[in-house]
């Protein structure tokens, strides 16, 4: 019977959960991620897109965040011609993403500090090429809007082309481990 009560006051916590929490959808059209890997010799940047995404909120805070990347939509900004088409085929490539087969990306927020009303420290699990590691960076929530800057070490999701950490004698050729997303989101 004991059990029995627990279960109905769970129950009972989730609906009200439930009931109290509103689930933003994010608008993909009107979001963006902005990508930048650096090398010795520079920086390359670019866009990925959003597949879907939502944003939990419980009296206006933020409680929640789930979203899907579509790794397909690589594209390089900063380079024209041959030299973009020869990027994005490489990053969409096994060296780095493997878009073939793993067409997606995602994030699932795990916990949220609130920092204040519209500041949040948020630690979520991040899934690259089917590895998941935690990431952590900050939310700034501001209307209908949200940014973070997200940096992820692709070397913990098995991507170490030019990594100056796996390969040595790289000299100019090496790149960074890390990579910075921008992201800004709109509901």
């Amino acid at each position: 019977m004991r059990n029995l009560k627990s279960i109905a006051l769970a129950l009972v916590a989730l609906a009200s959960f439930t009931v109290n929490a509103q689930t933003k959808k994010i608008d993909v059209a009107k979001s963006g991620i902005v990508w930048t890997g650096k090398k010795v010799t520079g920086s390359h940047t670019g866009t990925i897109k959003l597949e879907s995404g939502n944003l939990v909120f419980k009296k206006k805070l933020v409680k929640g965040g789930t979203f899907v990347v579509d790794m397909t939509t690589i594209n390089t900004t900063d380079l024209s011609g041959k030299g973009k088409e020869s990027l994005d085929g490489h990053l969409k490539a096994d060296d780095f993403f493997g878009v073939d087969k793993f067409k997606t990306a995602t994030l699932t927020f795990t916990n949220i500090s609130t920092k204040n009303k519209n500041n949040y420290t948020i630690t979520a699990d991040l899934t690259i090429k089917g590895i998941t590691k935690p990431v952590t960076f900050d939310l700034v929530v501001n209307g209908n809007t949200a940014t973070a800057t997200v940096k992820v070490d692709r070397t913990k999701y098995g991507i170490k082309y030019g990594s100056g950490s796996f390969f040595s004698d790289l000299g100019d050729k090496t790149i960074s481990d890390e990579f910075e997303l921008e992201v800004k989101l709109a509901w």
